[in-house]
């Protein structure tokens, strides 16, 4: 990957006319990201993909998500994309404050809102649902021979009455970036902006609310709000939680995945945070309101 990022740092030099220093921004843990800049004060971001995340699916295909940073950059609330080179994208550097988890749980209206117009513009080419993305996940954890958390094929039976029972109703999908980390949010001139639309696709708002929600680590009075400010009513609140629950059981083999498959970051303990998500998820399966969510759906 360095040699891509030497050649897509060249191929910047040359688009801007002029020589460029670049800084590696920190926390990605699939693309090369940096901000370049040069002598006399222009700003931007390079995003240099790797087109391994895509192989092993912990990305979409590289021309998609291409195609999705520009529809979301339509939108106003993605970044603006300045230029498109082999690999990579030149994007608007968006010089505000990255959020985290405290910070989003302090921000839930004017993030909701920021979801609402993405979820508002126009559709992305490809559809996301996260149960085709854990069976895939499981599948491909399966034939690579990797080591899944212990117990975790013991929550299979859950994930199918989630799935069953967010069908019975089921909400017309709206373009998602569905991979909301706080990091993924930026708050530049009073407004809530959404960067790195690896995962996106059309998508259950409902997902991209609970996925939301577990990578800030919401209790369910966050949940409620959220669903309120987003919906104008707290009643998907329900939904939204067994979505927060998919989200952890799908994002823990994410991360067994890149561990396994793709390590990039030795200095990142994937094992650890794949540990995290999935006690998460066991801790709302067996509360026992686990079964009220479920008929709550369903009703």
């Amino acid at each position: 990957m360095p040699d891509a990022v030497n050649d897509a740092l060249e191929m910047v030099a040359a688009w801007a006319g002029r020589p460029v220093s670049h800084t590696t921004i920190k926390g990605g843990l699939s693309h090369h990201i940096a901000r370049v800049e040069t002598e006399d004060g222009d700003r931007w971001l390079l995003r240099v993909l790797d087109p391994r995340i895509a192989a092993t699916g912990l990305g979409i295909p590289l021309a998609q998500e291409i195609a999705n940073t520009k529809l979301a950059a339509s939108t106003g609330v993605g970044a603006q994309v300045l230029h498109e080179l082999p690999g990579a994208l030149i994007l608007e550097y968006i010089d505000g404050v990255t959020l985290d988890a405290p910070a989003v749980r302090e921000e839930i209206g004017p993030i909701a809102a920021a979801c609402r117009v993405l979820h508002a513009g126009p559709r992305f080419g490809n559809d996301f649902s996260i149960f085709r993305k854990h069976a895939d996940f499981v599948a491909l954890c399966r034939a690579s021979e990797l080591k899944l958390p212990a117990g975790y094929e013991d929550c299979s039976p859950a994930v199918a009455e989630i799935e069953q029972a967010l069908a019975v109703r089921p909400m017309a999908t709206v373009p998602c970036h569905n991979d909301l980390l706080p990091e993924n949010f930026i708050k530049a001139g009073g407004a809530i902006r959404i960067v790195d639309y690896q995962l996106s696709g059309n998508n259950d708002p409902c997902f991209e609310l609970g996925d939301l929600a577990a990578e800030a680590d919401f209790d369910p009075d966050d949940v409620e709000r959220l669903t309120l400010a987003y919906f104008d009513d707290d009643a998907p609140a329900a939904r939204v939680r067994l979505n927060l629950i998919m989200s952890n059981l799908t994002w823990t083999l994410w991360f067994v995945v890149h561990h396994g498959l793709t390590p990039q970051h030795r200095d990142f303990d994937y094992n650890a945070e794949a540990a995290d998500k999935f006690a998460q998820a066991v801790r709302d399966l067996k509360d026992p309101g686990f079964g009220r969510l479920i008929d709550s759906v369903r009703r």
